[in-house]
């Protein structure tokens, strides 16, 4: 008596297994893309001017301090845009932060020229309250 050899898995399954397989490297290779894109974009924006220099003073305000608690940190992920183009530049961030009594948000409108930043607006909006909270004080005009 003759015995016939059954195929293999892959061998009675291939028809199927390469389109979806293929299918499915596809679409993880445009999702981890989307998230490496979004991820360098989030850094560079992180180690900018304006991000720095908001969150620095957020931290060291005494009065967001006890508007929000201390210590104060930045949590999830900031909304707006910023575009630099030798010594020019816009910004336009609100960063959300916490502290152990409540939550805020940083607002951060700043325009760059001859490569100084000048801040438009620069303060903190406390959730629960909707107090601002400037922290950088405006220049006064002399006449």
């Amino acid at each position: 008596m003759e015995e016939k050899k059954q195929k293999n898995w892959f061998g009675r399954n291939w028809l199927w297994v390469l389109p979806v397989g293929g299918c499915l490297t596809v679409i993880l290779l445009f999702v981890f893309g989307i998230g490496a894109a979004i991820f360098g974009v989030s850094k560079i924006v992180k180690n900018s001017e304006p991000y720095e220099h908001a969150v620095s003073l957020a931290k060291s305000n005494d009065r967001v301090m006890n508007a929000l608690g201390a210590p104060i940190d930045t949590y999830g992920i900031f909304k707006g845009n910023i575009s630099i183009e030798n010594n020019r530049g816009e910004a336009d961030l609100k960063i959300p932060i916490e502290g152990k009594n409540g939550e805020g948000t940083i607002v951060v409108l700043a325009e760059k020229a001859n490569g100084t930043w000048d801040y438009d607006s620069l303060y903190v909006l406390v959730k629960d309250s909707q107090e601002k909270i400037q922290l950088q004080p405006k220049l006064l005009e002399v006449d």
